[in-house]
């Protein structure tokens, strides 16, 4: 049996696939006042805020499950598809994973500008069978994403 697998979640969001994809690019920095009651803290350890570099390394402090956790991840965009991707390089997560990458996409619901899909998915390897599945991860990406959501009416 594979450790290995994909986590992926579907949200309809009330805003622009390109405003929540901003969130994300121009500003990160602001999500521990969007979601407060999950990150607290986003610093950039590699790279600055003002280029939203592909590649910058950022380290992520958050709550999972009422406990404080961190990442520390470098960052792809692809502007073409609005996804983000999150590549995890060490932290929390790596307790129970060997390999740990969310990645955020939102995608234009049709002829409405004004509401996107959001596309929530965690690729994981999991360090043994005994290890969890991303379950709890996830809901912090989808509960992120509704505060994007509130944040942006």
């Amino acid at each position: 049996m594979s450790l290995g697998g994909k986590l992926v979640s579907e949200l309809p969001v009330n805003a622009s696939a390109e405003k929540c994809y901003k969130i994300f690019k121009d500003n990160c920095k602001h999500m521990p006042n969007i979601t407060p009651k999950f990150i607290q803290q986003v610093d950039v350890h590699d790279g600055d805020w003002d280029t939203h570099g592909h590649g910058s390394i950022k380290i992520w402090n958050y709550f999972a499950d009422g406990k404080p956790e961190v990442l520390k991840e470098q960052v792809e965009f692809d502007d073409v598809n609005r996804k983000v991707t999150l590549i995890g390089l060490e932290g929390s997560a790596f307790k129970y994973y060997k390999k740990f990458i969310p990645i955020y996409q939102f995608v234009p619901k049709g002829d409405d500008p004004n509401h996107c899909l959001a596309i929530l998915t965690i690729e994981y390897e999991k360090l043994n069978h005994s290890s969890p599945y991303p379950y709890k991860y996830i809901e912090i990406m989808n509960g992120m994403t509704k505060d994007m959501e509130s944040h942006l009416k």
